[in-house]
């Protein structure tokens, strides 16, 4: 195992979007990255490492541990931004919504996070980021998802119950909520800025603030950081 005096990165669902611009704020701090996800080009950054693969497989989680490892010796923080969202009527849910929402969201986590923890008690530190919704949290009868606040939701008590579990050990465990984000440029926002009490959509890049916040914060654990435009607060 080679050894790097960088701190590394590992962020999920890192090809576009939310992932994408946390991978690159990650570079950007001086930290090598390893960015995993289900399609994803090679890099010619040797500080940047790409791995493909579905993490609702556990060899694709043992595959970026091991790689990162390998690579760069050493794992820092875990982003865990994989994650999808299917938003509809509870009855409306098929067996194959309920599969891929907690598949990817929930077993996606579990794998990943169960295989980076052991790193980060021998090394006696380490960050763990989960991306929740405030939709867990501030239910909208215009919006039913409660496969998503489900999911989402059970990322926020398991990151408050790793964060007391790990904390004498040196690991951090925290969340983002988010409200709506542009975050892709194939969907449509109309009328979703209206969700949030400040008035406007959020952007990648009030998320990445948020996560390098949380990374620079050592006092700061079992926290859910909400970047949602006062969303949770109310209307």
């Amino acid at each position: 195992m080679s050894s790097s005096p960088k701190k590394v990165a590992i962020v999920t669902g890192a090809s576009r979007g939310i992932g994408a611009g946390v991978a690159s704020a990650f570079r950007e701090a001086g930290y090598s990255v390893v960015a995993s996800a289900v399609s994803i080009p090679p890099s010619d950054d040797p500080d940047l490492l790409t791995i493909s693969g579905d993490l609702t497989v556990p060899s694709t989680a043992e595959q970026v541990v091991t790689q990162a490892l390998a690579r760069f010796g050493r794992i820092d923080s875990l982003i865990n931004n994989a994650g999808i969202y299917i938003g509809k009527p509870f009855t409306d849910y098929t067996l194959e919504d309920y599969s891929a929402i907690t598949g990817i969201n929930l077993a996606g986590f579990f794998h990943i996070t169960q295989r980076v923890i052991p790193t980060m008690v021998e090394q006696g530190s380490g960050h763990v980021v989960n991306v929740s919704t405030t939709l867990a949290e501030n239910a909208d009868s215009s919006r039913p998802a409660a496969l998503a606040a489900l999911t989402k939701g059970g990322l926020v008590a398991a990151a408050r119950s790793l964060a007391i579990e790990y904390a004498s050990r040196g690991i951090r465990v925290n969340t983002v909520s988010l409200g709506v984000i542009r975050s892709s440029m194939d969907a449509s926002y109309e009328g979703l800025a209206e969700v949030h009490p400040l008035g406007r959509l959020g952007e990648i890049s009030d998320v990445v603030g948020g996560i390098m916040y949380l990374e620079q914060a050592p006092f700061v654990t079992g926290e859910t950081l909400h970047i949602d435009g006062g969303q949770v607060a109310g209307h």
